[in-house]
């Protein structure tokens, strides 16, 4: 695989998990049970009980449209990460950099609140993979810088 290849690939991988992931948001009826361990251990509470107080009666229609915009703004990212990442635009070494250090941003501070906040959440994990798959583009954009 060339150089090129192995810089956007991986970038367009974490692109199209981010896709899945908002897609997967906007789509399912109750987004908030997509990482329910977490949340209920965030609220200390289930939802059921959560949604039986007549205070809380409209709180899964709110759940369910700020889960839509999240899911809407995470699938937008990963169209935008795939369009750049592509091996036309990221063998321009400005675009690469920009990317990388956008990324790099995205996935690290990702990782820090996802522990900060949500250390239960199974996202960590599939957070820790797309660290593995920049790291990959780092190593690439580096031979690739060497030329």
């Amino acid at each position: 695989m060339n150089k090129i290849k192995l810089f956007s690939y991986p970038l367009m991988l974490i692109g199209l998990t981010l896709i899945l992931l908002g897609v997967r948001w906007m789509l399912v009826e109750e987004p908030w049970m997509l990482d329910e361990t977490a949340n209920i251990d965030k609220l200390n509470m289930d939802f059921v009980e959560l949604f039986e107080a007549d205070v809380n009666k409209t709180l899964p229609g709110y759940l369910k449209q700020i889960y839509r915009f999240f899911g809407f703004w995470v699938l937008i990212i990963g169209l935008f990460l795939i369009t750049f990442s592509s091996p036309k635009f990221s063998n321009q070494k400005l675009i690469a950099k920009y990317l990388l250090s956008i990324v790099g941003f995205m996935i690290v501070i990702g990782l820090w609140l996802s522990y900060a906040l949500i250390p239960e959440s199974h996202f960590i994990n599939l957070t820790w993979g797309m660290l593995c798959l920049y790291f990959v583009s780092i190593y690439a954009y580096k031979e690739i810088k060497n030329e």
